[in-house]
């Protein structure tokens, strides 16, 4: 059965999923890219950057298991990109270049009305104004028998979270301290949510954990 999962989800010993002070020059916030240092390095991210060199070990058993069968994704507008309130203009069109490392149909929760936008590669992105659940079931639509693919960032987790919509997350703690910025789990009861932990990994650089939601 297709699942609706988060994959590859790094977060901080103390629960951060994003540093301080987000802008267009530190999109992850003050400290935010140390958070992803286990994925930087893999093949896989590589490969995604026209790369063909990179760490093959576990690291990147989780990395490349993450991009398999996803037939679309959800990104809060935060991911997409920096710019706040309406829709200056269309010059904006993600952090990602002409060739973003989706290559399926990308579902973007904004309170803006915006044209679709067609980019190389495959993927197109799909701006939703109608909330969480109209993003999510025209993604599953679009997905087919693949798997919808929340990416981030928090905010957007968190509400997929605690309207119980996540059949799956994988998440990458790093051993690292933040101290402040978004905190993934505030205030969320995640047993009462029906998850609990089915799997876990460590390398040097992360603990790979696997939280499933119970069947209702």
């Amino acid at each position: 059965m297709p699942k609706v999962r988060v994959s590859s989800f790094a977060i901080s010993l103390d629960g951060y999923g994003a540093g301080p002070r987000q802008d267009a020059e530190n999109p992850l916030g003050a400290r935010g890219p140390d958070l992803f240092e286990w994925f930087f390095a893999t093949r896989t991210w590589r490969q995604m950057h026209g790369k063909e060199d990179g760490t093959t070990g576990v690291d990147n058993e989780w990395a490349r298991r993450g991009m398999e069968n996803v037939g679309a994704w959800i990104l809060g507008r935060n991911m997409f990109g920096p710019i706040r309130g309406p829709w200056p203009d269309e010059a904006w069109q993600g952090w990602w270049g002409d060739t973003p490392p989706y290559h399926v149909p990308v579902f973007v929760l904004t309170h803006h009305p915006r044209k679709s936008i067609e980019m190389m590669g495959g993927t197109t992105f799909h701006f939703v104004t109608e909330g969480i659940q109209a993003a999510l079931q025209r993604a599953k639509d679009a997905a087919g028998d693949d798997d919808v693919r929340i990416g981030g960032g928090v905010a957007t987790i968190r509400q997929y979270l605690q309207a119980g919509l996540i059949d799956e997350l994988h998440l990458a703690a790093r051993p690292i301290l933040l101290g402040s910025g978004e905190h993934l789990f505030a205030g969320i009861d995640m047993p009462a949510l029906g998850y609990q932990c089915t799997g876990h990994e460590s390398t040097d650089l992360a603990t790979h954990v696997v939280l499933t939601k119970s069947a209702a």
